[in-house]
């Protein structure tokens, strides 16, 4: 038996890593999940919302949180809402989240703020196609479902005209 297995199997002495552990940081053992070394990749991603002190929300955030969505906030959220009752599904796929983005109309044209490291960043021209439809989509629909599909955005147009 090697000396780090002795050591994991010496009697009162509690796991310092999750490796000991078997990967699994268990609180009944005493240890804090935050104090595991290990758990964080390192440098932070931008992800990070905890807050403390000095650290408050940014208004686009705080504005959301108190119900006053902006016209992007609000556009995605009728775009989610449209999708779900175009599909008849309750929750979408993040496959299905970010083809709803696509067709809105973002692109990625500037470099992520984030720090990922586990991933590849990419720029793209701001007139870059969605590339989420397959060639001849709009064949699948009839002429009279084309026209109610027109007519449905126009009279989306029309109340968000009508609102702002």
């Amino acid at each position: 038996m090697s000396d780090q297995n002795k050591q994991r199997k010496s009697p009162g002495r509690a796991p310092e890593s999750p490796e000991e552990m078997g990967g699994v940081v268990d609180r009944r053992t005493g240890l804090d999940r935050r104090a595991v070394r290990g758990r964080q990749s390192g440098a932070p991603s931008g992800l990070e919302r905890r807050r403390g002190a000095g650290r408050r929300l940014s208004d686009f955030q705080r504005a959301a949180d108190e119900g006053e969505m902006t016209k992007e906030q609000f556009l995605f959220l009728m775009a989610i809402d449209a999708f779900k009752q175009a599909n008849r599904v309750t929750f979408p796929t993040w496959t299905d989240v970010l083809e709803i983005i696509r067709l809105l109309g973002y692109r990625k044209t500037v470099p992520s703020e984030l720090n990922l490291r586990s991933a590849e960043d990419w720029c793209e021209r701001p007139d870059a196609p969605s590339n989420v439809r397959p060639k001849g989509w709009e064949r699948r629909f009839t002429k009279a479902e084309l026209k109610e599909l027109e007519e449905l955005a126009d009279y989306a147009e029309d109340r968000d005209a009508e609102a702002a």
